[in-house]
């Protein structure tokens, strides 16, 4: 991790959050704490007298494209603290993830315009250190949430910020996992009751109506007799660091094709899969192969997917959305094993 020059405390801004397994449905033994899943940034909020940071879940700062969530937070009367939790945006009354996309713009005025038109909010969701300078990470859940009702009783009554509803009831994570979908929330997260921060594990286990994967785009093929992209090969990390070939998807908006054909291009080069590939690699460099162009690993696209055999999708998956908010080595085989 990065030097710490926020806090006295060994806690760096670039700690990563504490993450999630998909898993096809709700744990129904052990004791466990169910919040609706946002369908936005995962997001840490950093303050330390007037200044704040908010990072993503690479790590990156994202303070500069949500200036409306660092002024909230400079203002809070709340010294020293650590917050989780997610930036969203609504647009007639539903989550908008392509607006939160629009906000990654290199315009400091398109983004204060874009702050002033759809302005974000944050829902906190957990807490690491507590006003003060405190360090609740080694807390069970059950006395971290606690602490961040406190917190966000603390609060001045704001749409900037708001804590995100929790239910020990399962038959009530079952019911927000009904009315999760596209345009609400995105499902359901389970933490265990008494289970303390983990920063950077995959300790949570989250529930979606339709099963989805983070991937890397390693590669691309051509559409037959066209010099349009036809489908993205896909992989996923192992243990090792190596990446592997788990699939394809080919549901490319055929508007979008020649646009994207175009930024695939720019990105030709290895090293594309360095694990389990799809066949030889062409020759990139010089020469387009009818096989496939390996691809620097920068990209990163959500896929959705049914039924995973030998480590890869049996099937062809479908494009949600590109995520440019998560590092690609952050696709791991953790997401689609059991």
């Amino acid at each position: 991790m990065a030097e710490n020059t926020l806090f006295p405390y060994p806690l760096p801004v670039d700690t990563p959050p504490m993450e999630a397994k998909s898993a096809a449905r709700l744990p129904s033994e052990g004791k466990w704490q169910f919040e609706p899943k946002w369908d936005g940034f995962r997001c840490l909020v950093f303050k330390q007298g007037g200044t704040v940071d908010l990072r993503a879940k690479s790590g990156k700062p994202l303070g500069r494209y949500f200036p409306e969530i660092v002024a909230y937070f400079q203002d809070v009367d709340a010294d020293a603290f650590v917050i989780d939790g997610e930036l969203i945006i609504d647009v007639d009354g539903h989550l908008a993830f392509d607006a939160l996309q629009m906000r990654l713009h290199p315009a400091e005025s398109r983004i204060r315009k874009l702050s002033t038109e759809t302005p974000s909010r944050f829902v906190m969701f957990d807490i690491l250190i507590a006003p003060g300078g405190n360090s609740a990470i080694e807390r069970p859940l059950s006395e971290r949430r606690r602490l961040l009702e406190g917190f966000a009783k603390s609060l001045e009554s704001s749409s900037q910020a708001e804590l995100s509803p929790m239910s020990l009831d399962r038959k009530q994570a079952e019911r927000w996992l009904s009315e999760s979908g596209p345009n609400g929330t995105d499902g359901v997260v389970a933490k265990q009751l008494d289970g303390h921060y983990a920063p950077g594990e995959r300790t949570m286990i989250k529930v979606k109506r339709l099963r989805t994967a983070d991937c890397v785009v390693c590669g691309f093929r051509y559409e037959s007799k066209s010099d349009n992209v036809g489908s993205l090969l896909l992989g996923l990390f192992d243990g090792e660091g190596k990446l592997h070939h788990v699939g394809f998807t080919s549901t490319i908006m055929d508007e979008e094709r020649p646009a994207l054909t175009k930024r695939l291009e720019r990105l030709r080069g290895p090293p594309g899969f360095t694990g389990k590939a799809p066949g030889g690699p062409s020759r990139w460099s010089t020469e387009r192969s009818g096989e496939w162009e390996p691809l620097k690993t920068e990209l990163v696209v959500e896929v959705r997917f049914d039924h995973v055999t030998g480590q890869r999708f049996r099937h062809g998956t479908k494009l949600v959305r590109w995520r440019p908010d998560k590092r690609p080595d952050q696709c791991t085989f953790e997401q689609i094993t059991p």
